[in-house]
């Protein structure tokens, strides 16, 4: 054994060792679980949080040269004399080359386009009114177009608005321009946002089909950035409704039926990095800009022609299975397949929005 005083000076030491290492590992924890915070609690988000119920899907058939009454009596309906109208009600901020492809896709289909666009974004910031600036773009479709403006509050400076309040708030305001646009009751209406694009298939199918549910929601292919990034078919929040005295506009779930495979939900899908970091700092989830380099451009073209994260975030998954398997950058495709038709048509225009275009202006 050691003599005694040789004990007690290891023992001291070991205590200001230990008190060393806990002066420092402690703030270190801290700052650490104060930093990734956001990635620890979604890494664990399939311990703490329950998935919703899930989709009853219904089978979507669909093939070129079939007829409509084949493919309604698949479907369980029957074929209507005439076609019910159709009337797309959207919310727009900033997406101009979508919309343009949206519209010119739809256009056959639709008997208004009702397009309501705020003079604020939903964080309370004022901006102009793109569409409104635009329309020799749109006259195409002049003859359709329901047209309103809501004037949003202003943010106080250095404040911003409740986002999910004045998103609200613009979906209320979108009722009164729906009934103002001559909508009647069985008519039927869309309800999503500007880059959740249905499919010109699925809308004849609602269209000319009797039976169908009063409300379905559409499974769109969800893509990042462009098709050149597809993520999954995890987009359900468009809607196609009957209309009626008890119908809202909403952007959420309003029953457990979806239609499988309806269209295309492209995110983030611009021509230019400033209209990136227009839509980082103006939607509703812009508290996730959690540092001010989020907003450089070279970074955000890197992660743009990588496919990953622009807010460096983990996958919303409820499964560690699902999670994993998301983690990381969405893998690229080389498909240019089953693809809006006036997108294709107009490659040249819209190359950004193709494979093998990463890189942004």
């Amino acid at each position: 054994m050691a003599p005694r005083h040789l004990r007690f000076a290891c023992r001291r030491v070991s205590l200001k060792a230990v008190f060393f290492a806990l002066l420092i590992l402690v703030p270190v924890c801290v700052i650490g679980i104060l930093t990734y915070a956001q990635h620890i609690s979604y890494f664990f988000r399939p311990l703490w949080d329950n998935p919703p119920p899930p989709f009853k899907h219904i089978p979507h058939y669909y093939a070129e040269n079939v007829s409509m009454e084949h493919l309604c009596h698949l479907h369980g309906w029957s074929l209507r004399s005439e076609p019910r109208r159709v009337f797309d009600a959207i919310i727009f901020s900033n997406e101009l080359d979508i919309l343009e492809i949206r519209w010119h896709e739809l256009h056959p289909h639709i008997t208004k386009f009702v397009i309501l666009e705020s003079d604020t974004t939903f964080t309370g910031i004022p901006k102009p009114l793109f569409f409104d600036s635009n329309r020799s773009r749109f006259a195409f479709a002049k003859e359709k177009i329901v047209h309103g403006v809501y004037s949003g509050p202003i943010a106080a400076r250095g404040k911003n608005e409740d986002p999910f309040v004045l998103e609200f708030e613009q979906r209320k305001a979108m009722n009164g321009l729906l009934r103002s646009s001559g909508i009647s009751y069985g008519d039927l209406v869309i309800m999503s946002d500007a880059d959740e694009i249905p499919s010109p298939n699925t809308l004849k199918l609602l269209q000319w089909c009797d039976e169908i549910p009063h409300v379905i929601h559409l499974e769109l292919k969800h893509y990042m950035y462009s098709f050149e990034f597809p993520v999954d078919y995890s987009s359900w929040r468009a809607t196609i409704q009957i209309y009626g005295p008890r119908t809202g506009y909403r952007h959420s779930r309003q029953t457990d039926l979806i239609l499988s495979d309806s269209g295309w939900h492209c995110s983030f899908c611009y021509r230019r990095l400033q209209e990136f970091v227009f839509k980082m700092t103006a939607y509703s989830h812009a508290d996730r800009v959690r540092r001010k380099d989020f907003l450089n451009y070279s970074r955000i073209q890197k992660l743009i022609c990588r496919g990953d994260h622009l807010f460096d975030m983990l996958p919303e998954e409820y499964t560690f299975q699902e999670l994993i398997k998301k983690m990381g950058p969405i893998p690229h495709s080389a498909s240019a397949v089953h693809l809006p038709s006036y997108l294709i048509e107009n490659a040249g225009k819209f190359r950004f929005l193709l494979p093998g275009n990463c890189l942004r202006t």
